[in-house]
């Protein structure tokens, strides 16, 4: 009896586990918000700052390639540091770097200020989710990742509505100054609720020497994410701009369709939390494939402008299936990433955000390009194209490889799982 006990333990979340992963997920929450201030206070700052929405866009980019290119690095350096320290590390900087902006008496003070943040951007997403998934047993890892992950939904339906809504009415440099406090809270109860979490020394020399570079495959999940991100951010960098003269929502009430955007993926990230978890390939080519269904209704309303009425009720539609599809995919794909490798998931996490965050710079840049040399249309309409070339490699690499192990329980000439998605 002992033994079967052991086998199949039971195991409930306890209060103190509850409010340790509320922190993380507040964490998230501050730091996606910071992070995409641009996106909803993108024609405040163009405004203020009197540069082009173009050039306020890259803001994105720049981001993402200076978090890209100090994620791995600072994941080695950090190896040996308690996770707590590291983590609290990161979001004092957040702290610091959401001041400067919300003084910055231009744009090139503005973009110096979010470079501070970006450095340890990555590595604030590479240490996160493996946080929460040591502070539950093994089998309850998934969920704790996606616990966290809640306050990135969380920061689609509050955060960035409110700070675009912020920036319309009262100015956008209210919404930084916003985002500053809380992130000076958050910093203040990550040191006082999370346990040191000390690295094992063998552990930590792991994660130095990088072996996740041998890891078939953890590559092949980068790749796909960065191709996911990238066919998102090309639009999502303007939303705002999509939001206002394609879909027909003017003013402080395209928040409301922003925190409609929030909404879905929080619905779509509790759907698909058992799927996740039995079908983790077939999970993420749905997504793709929803992602380039959004943007293909989009494209078709960008480019009719009679359609009135009908922009307005499809366009709600597809904003709807764009914010579920895009939202679910990052827990899915984080969670994928460290089971890739369980002996460095803290590595492994590192090379995921790595990618994630050069798609964010792919997509910023491309969809700065298309935006100010082609129009809202042009630029949507390249956006089909990469999300459905990531879901027919996926499908493709599944058929090749085998289905996960879901599948193969009900078909009897499965083939083994594919190098990117075993559970």
């Amino acid at each position: 009896m002992t033994v079967d006990t052991r086998a199949r333990p039971v195991y409930t979340w306890t209060p103190r586990v509850t409010v340790q992963l509320t922190v993380l997920a507040a964490a998230a929450f501050v730091y996606v918000t910071a992070e995409m201030v641009p996106v909803g206070a993108l024609p405040a700052i163009a405004a203020d700052l009197r540069v082009s929405e173009a050039l306020v866009g890259t803001l994105l980019a720049s981001y993402a390639l200076v978090a890209a290119l100090t994620t791995v690095p600072l994941v080695r350096l950090t190896a040996l540091w308690p996770r707590r320290t590291t983590l609290v590390v990161t979001l004092v900087c957040l702290t610091v770097s959401q001041l400067i902006s919300a003084l910055a008496p231009n744009f090139t003070v503005l973009a110096g200020g979010r470079v501070l943040c970006a450095i340890t951007h990555g590595l604030m997403w590479s240490v996160i989710a493996p946080i929460g998934a040591r502070l539950v047993p093994a089998t309850h890892a998934g969920r704790a990742a996606t616990a966290v992950y809640v306050g990135t939904a969380l920061a689609l339906v509050v955060g960035n509505p409110l700070t675009a809504a912020m920036s319309e009415l009262w100015g956008w440099r209210l919404a930084v100054v916003l985002v500053t406090v809380a992130a000076a809270a958050v910093s203040v109860l990550a040191w006082a609720a999370l346990p040191p979490m000390v690295m094992p020394r063998d552990g930590a020399l792991t994660v130095r020497r990088g072996g996740h570079r041998r890891n078939r495959r953890l590559f092949t999940l980068t790749v796909l994410t960065l191709i996911g991100v990238t066919g998102h951010f090309v639009s999502y960098t303007f939303i705002v701009a999509i939001i206002r003269d394609v879909v027909g929502v003017h003013g402080a009430r395209l928040a409301w369709l922003l925190v409609a955007f929030g909404i879905a993926g929080l619905v779509s990230m509790g759907m698909m939390a058992r799927p996740l978890d039995r079908w983790p390939q077939a999970s993420v080519v749905g997504c793709l494939a929803a992602l380039a269904t959004a943007f293909a209704v989009l494209t078709s309303l960008a480019f009719d402008h009679t359609a009135g009425l009908r922009a307005l009720i499809v366009g709600v539609g597809a904003m709807v299936l764009w914010g579920a599809a895009s939202t679910a995919l990052p827990p899915m794909l984080q969670s994928a990433a460290m089971r890739t490798a369980p002996d460095d998931p803290d590595g492994a996490s590192g090379l995921y955000v790595a990618g994630f965050q050069v798609g964010i710079m792919a997509g910023s840049l491309a969809g700065g390009l298309l935006y100010q040399h082609g129009g809202l249309a042009l630029m949507i309409g390249a956006t089909v194209s990469i999300p459905t070339a990531g879901a027919q490699s996926g499908a493709e690499h599944r058929r090749l490889q085998g289905a996960d192990r879901g599948e193969r329980e009900g078909r009897a000439r499965a083939a083994p799982h594919g190098p990117a998605f075993r559970p």
